[in-house]
């Protein structure tokens, strides 16, 4: 089986390369925007000996290159994404790309029999501003009804899942998608918005005692295709969370000890609420004078507290292929030696 992996030369995308050719996948097509990242795909390959690895440019941005990368494929791996940038361009890095990408799948769908397509969806897609504290997170949390009263990521990864699920019903194709929650690593951003922001020069801690839903960036790969290769996947969603995970509180902590001091603030949640609140109100009274940065729909979305589950990803086969404690540990070895990034 051929398989394409879009964003193959990523954080995320490499790993999952690396994962499909450990499960006995050779034929792997990997579509790539940046060309140089290709030698990071042949370094995983020569630890294959049977690895066949045809490297494709496409900008997804452009409707034209993207036929023939996906010809002779019968399964679809969409992971690239758009994690920054203005509203326009994560827009289109999301739903205007997947709209381009779908529409050379579709007329492929008709000739391919299954024809599988696996996306990298997000935990921004589900609407957890309206569950309680404490509440749990899992396939059956319902979308997102309001993403614009939430941020921008979101509001994509929300209509990026719709397009794939819309072009399901229109053409048939095989649709399995992932909800991976924190994706962390080797080469990923050092602090999650759920643990807190950097502002004014200081580290706001905004998490508190919220469990954070982590998943090493193998173990997420590993996730992706498991579920991509099990034959009863066609119509499924799996969120993605490790086992053992840490509270925000116990991350920070680790960091600390771990990477390097910092100067940190917490604000408790009743607190956040209350600024938040605060914010709103005066955004309304001043006609978005100033903006409405902080409001208690995204404070609960982001900083309200969840438990999550992992259980019907595990009722496929899927476990951990790294534990939390290990991935960690080499999350925090790599930090040490290369500047902060915000995810």
């Amino acid at each position: 089986m051929k398989i394409l992996v879009t964003g193959a030369g990523g954080f995320l995308g490499k790993l999952i390369v690396e994962r499909l050719l450990a499960h006995g996948q050779t034929e792997i097509r990997c579509m790539l925007r940046d060309t140089s990242k290709a030698r990071g795909l042949e370094e995983i390959a020569r630890r294959f000996p049977e690895a066949r690895l045809e490297m494709v440019a496409v900008n997804l941005r452009n409707p034209v290159e993207i036929g023939s990368a996906v010809a002779g494929c019968e399964m679809v791996i969409h992971a690239a994404a758009a994690l920054k940038g203005s509203p326009a361009e994560m827009f289109m890095d999301s739903v205007v790309a997947s709209r381009n990408l779908l529409d050379a799948v579709a007329p492929l769908s008709k000739q391919v029999k299954p024809m599988r397509v696996v996306l990298v969806s997000s935990f921004g897609a589900m609407g957890v501003s309206q569950l309680g504290r404490g509440a749990m997170v899992d396939e059956a949390t319902p979308m997102e009804t309001h993403p614009e009263w939430r941020d921008v990521y979101s509001y994509s990864k929300l209509r990026q899942e719709q397009l794939f699920w819309e072009y399901r019903e229109r053409f048939g194709f095989e649709l399995v998608v992932l909800r991976p929650g924190v994706i962390y690593g080797p080469g990923g951003g050092h602090f999650s918005n759920r643990v807190g922001l950097s502002l004014f020069g200081m580290f706001v801690h905004l998490g508190g005692s919220n469990l954070l839903p982590l998943t090493y960036v193998e173990n997420c790969a590993e996730a992706i295709v498991v579920a991509a290769l099990h034959q009863e996947g066609d119509g499924q969603i799996y969120n993605v969370v490790d086992d053992d995970l840490v509270t925000s509180a116990q991350y920070l902590a680790l960091y600390k000890k771990n990477v390097r001091p910092m100067r940190s603030v917490p604000v408790p949640y009743f607190a956040l609420m209350w600024a938040s609140k605060a914010v709103e109100g005066y955004s309304r009274r001043s006609k978005g004078q100033l903006p409405a940065i902080f409001t208690p729909y995204k404070t609960r979305a982001m900083w309200g507290g969840n438990r999550f589950s992992n259980a019907k990803l595990k009722s496929i086969g899927w476990r951990p292929v790294v534990s939390t404690q290990e991935g960690l540990g080499r999350a925090f070895a790599a930090f040490r030696v290369e500047p902060v990034k915000a995810k």
